[in-house]
């Protein structure tokens, strides 16, 4: 059974998780047509960018969200005063510093999926008089949507794990933004913690590996379901 303060931590993570993912995923499906279709200048700097939080310390990352998403930050105060938005120390904070970190995870493998369409597809499309929302909706969509689920499943395990981002940017708030890396954090740092920290690793573990399987089984039953190996 459960403690309560892991059930907190526990929701607190699929909650976070869930709505990261759904956030970024409409701009994960735009950013990797752009980069698996579009030739312009810069296009290396913009994918560069984009891939930035794959290779920079999370603490990085978390810094750069608070200065500019903070309440002093040019994001985050206009969002404070125009909307009455705080981002800083809430769980929408959160959400947001997992989006951003997973991001790039959701657009690698959006982008390999639209990168393995056969363009002789649309192109036979096209001739038979099919618009380019047509074409998408009908032959382009269907044929990312591998990509799209494993990226979406993958973006979601990352987020569950998401640590060094959040923490830095919304703080360690029991019930608010202690997700379970911050409540594992949380018990090493407590004394006779040991055990809660153990039984919330395995937990942790457990939800991480169940989305990787999760994400290869999706992958593969869209793939026969479209007829490809």
């Amino acid at each position: 059974m459960l403690t309560p303060l892991e059930i907190e931590a526990l929701s607190l993570s699929l909650w976070v998780a869930t709505w990261s993912t759904l956030a970024v995923l409409p701009f994960a499906i735009l950013v990797a047509l752009v980069l698996a279709r579009a030739d312009f200048w810069g296009k290396s700097l913009f994918d560069g960018i984009i891939h930035m939080p794959l290779v920079l310390p999370p603490v990085v990352i978390g810094y750069l969200l608070l200065v500019t998403l903070g309440t002093r930050g040019p994001i985050g105060s206009w969002l404070l005063e125009t909307f009455g938005i705080r981002l800083i120390f809430t769980s929408t904070g959160a959400s947001v510093a997992a989006g951003v970190m997973a991001f790039p995870l959701m657009v690698r493998a959006i982008r390999l999926s639209v990168e393995a369409i056969d363009g002789g597809l649309e192109a036979a499309a096209r001739t038979l008089g099919a618009g380019p929302i047509d074409r998408f909706l009908t032959i382009t969509l269907p044929l990312m949507l591998p990509g799209i689920l494993s990226g979406a499943v993958l973006a979601f395990a990352a987020s569950l794990g998401e640590f060094g981002a959040t923490i830095t940017f919304v703080s360690n708030i029991p019930g608010e933004t202690r997700t379970l890396p911050l409540a594992i954090y949380t018990a090493t740092q407590t004394p006779d913690g040991d055990l809660e920290a153990a039984r919330l690793v395995a937990l942790s573990f457990t939800l991480s590996l169940g989305a990787l399987i999760l994400s290869e089984y999706l992958g593969r039953r869209v793939r026969r379901m479209m007829g490809r190996p």
